[in-house]
This record gives C-alpha cells, structure tokens and sequence, in this order.
C-alpha cells in the first residue's frame, strides 16, 4: 500500500491529520506550544470560543495522541505530546522524498 492509502499502520498519522483539519485544534496546539501546561479555561481565554468548545477540541487531540491530560487538585493541564507529530512528519518525509525523486527524473526526460 503507497504512501497515500489508508491501513492499520498509517491510522496514527490519519489521526494526527484529521485532529489538525480544524484551524481552532491549530490553534489550541499553537497555545500549547507557546505555554507548555494550561487548562481548558486558559485555553478560551486565548481563544474566540467557549470553554466547552476548547473541551471538545482538547478531547479530540488527546484521541489524536497529540496532547496529555493530568490532574492537579481540581484543574486538569493539558500540555503537547510531541510523538505523533514526529510520526506526520516523517510520513510527509517519506511522501515528499518519492515526490522530489520522481520529479528529478520528469525534469531530466524534459532537459533530453
């Protein structure tokens, strides 16, 4: 199965894209990324949505693998868990190095 398609050992990555389809999970990991552990309140402070909102997006990246949820006292802190990106981006690696490979040969066959 190529790059492209679907199948038990991509779902991780299918996952990771999928969670990032929506700007305001972007948005939410941009947040992450700049303040390591904030809480879903934090969270719609910063953002142009409701708490409950960031809740939902909050559930979704966890799903994603892409954040981590731990409790203290009565506040649940959310931080980044970078593995699954890492995941993506070496998907997009090994996509992208086929494509620059197949495009190298196109522009030699033009140059002839």
């Amino acid at each position: 199965m190529g790059p492209g398609a679907s199948s038990a050992g991509h779902s991780g990555v299918d996952a990771v894209f999928a969670a990032l389809s929506d700007p305001t999970r972007r948005e939410v990991m941009a947040a992450l990324a700049r303040e390591p552990s904030l809480t879903a309140s934090r969270l719609a402070g910063e953002l142009p949505v409701t708490r409950q909102a960031v809740a939902k997006h909050l559930a979704a990246l966890d799903r994603a693998g892409l954040v981590r949820a731990s409790r203290a006292g009565r506040e649940t802190h959310y931080e980044l868990t970078p593995a699954p990106l890492g995941d993506a981006m070496e998907w997009m690696t090994a996509v992208g190095a086929r494509w620059d490979s197949s495009l190298a040969r196109l522009a030699a066959r033009a140059r002839e």
